[in-house]
């Protein structure tokens, strides 16, 4: 593990991304925050989530809610359409997401980040880059 023990994909505007940072500060882990909608995700950041995820349906981390998901024709869409909506809204990336090592979650809510600090498969994998350092 780096410095950081978790990368979370956050939007401080997001109440349940406050609240996880806030829960990440109270049990004192490290954590690196990836403020997706100032830098969106590549779509192999996407795929690596994704993979971490232990999913290859893009719709587990999007928010199907928004308004946007309809008006866009999402509903009825392939994976390929489905990441290039994420690529090209990144808003539509449901938050936050929390990866540790090999694994990833939607923590929502927010107190499902401790099934990955409880988690002891902490193998190493790739982080986003320019992620600003906290913890």
């Amino acid at each position: 593990m780096t410095a950081a023990d978790i990368t979370l994909y956050h939007n401080p505007n997001c109440s349940k991304c406050r609240q996880a940072v806030a829960l990440l500060e109270e049990r004192e882990v490290p954590y690196e925050l990836r403020s997706y909608l100032d830098k969106a995700p590549t779509r192999d950041e996407l795929e690596r989530l994704l993979d971490k995820l232990g999913t290859e349906d893009p719709r587990v981390m999007m928010r199907e809610k928004d308004e946007r998901y309809e008006r866009l024709g999402l509903v009825a869409a392939n994976r390929a359409t489905l990441l290039d909506a994420l690529l090209e809204h990144p808003t539509l990336l449901q938050r936050p997401i929390a990866v540790r090592g090999g694994r990833a979650l939607i923590a929502r809510p927010p107190e499902r980040l401790l099934d990955l600090l409880d988690d002891t498969d902490d193998t190493d994998g790739d982080e986003a880059d320019d992620n600003e350092g906290h913890g």
